[in-house]
């Protein structure tokens, strides 16, 4: 039986952020956007995915999504058949970008959502194109349509995230990891990295696209999703 297929967005996305492969990937499986996601810790968010899920799912997870998707695997590892991790960190946060995301976090508590929101994805993190003023719009109509206490909860949880190396390196299962070959926040040399560490890992490098693959090249993501999805089950 085709395993159903779970894509969690990253830091305030909605389902848009995987129209695209929601569309073209739906067709031969079910396929679930868990969204939005409830808690306000990394261990809160998975806990309460877990509950809903399926009993067998392939999981992908962009961003914070990554990290979800990451402590599902940790604590139900034989509940994920195979795993995809788009434009993430797989560390602790570092104490400057902490530092850096609480000034965001104080001007969201002050009303001013949009201009945190603006800072936490400025318009040089996607790769220059003629979408990115749409991409950019699409991000903070979501992020708006969300609203400040998810703005928040999600920061803190990101702040707080825990390191998944040991999680990555346990990983037996089909992997991927997909990275924009301009993205500055996480560039692709650290997304090769992470794919080295899962055992049967493999790097997806998407041109064309900075922060945002799923927006800004949709198609080639779709496709890389597509060929992840085909490999075959492993036995564990």
């Amino acid at each position: 039986m085709t395993e159903a297929l779970v894509l969690i967005p990253g830091m305030m996305c909605d389902a848009r952020v995987y129209w695209h492969q929601v569309i073209a990937l739906s067709s031969d499986r079910p396929v679930m956007v868990a969204a939005p996601l409830q808690g306000a810790t990394i261990e809160e968010m998975s806990a309460d995915l877990i509950a809903a899920l399926p009993e067998r799912f392939a999981l992908v997870g962009q961003g914070l999504g990554g990290n979800v998707a990451l402590e599902i695997l940790r604590r139900a590892p034989e509940r994920v058949t195979r795993l995809a991790l788009i434009a993430l960190s797989v560390q602790a946060e570092m104490p400057q970008v902490a530092a850096a995301r609480e000034e965001r976090i104080v001007r969201a508590q002050a009303g001013r959502l949009a201009e945190a929101v603006a800072q936490d994805v400025p318009a040089d993190w996607l790769a220059l194109g003629p979408a990115r003023g749409e991409i950019l719009g699409m991000l903070h109509d979501m992020a708006l349509t969300l609203g400040e206490g998810v703005y928040l909860r999600q920061s803190r949880a990101m702040q707080r995230r825990p390191d998944q190396q040991k999680t990555l390196r346990r990983a037996m299962l089909p992997a991927t990891v997909i990275a924009g070959a301009e993205d500055p926040v996480n560039p692709p040399r650290r997304h090769q990295f992470v794919a080295e560490m899962l055992p049967y890992g493999q790097f997806e490098l998407i041109e064309g696209a900075g922060h945002l693959p799923s927006l800004e090249q949709p198609e080639a993501v779709t496709r890389a999703l597509d060929a992840w999805l085909a490999a075959p089950l492993m036995l564990r």
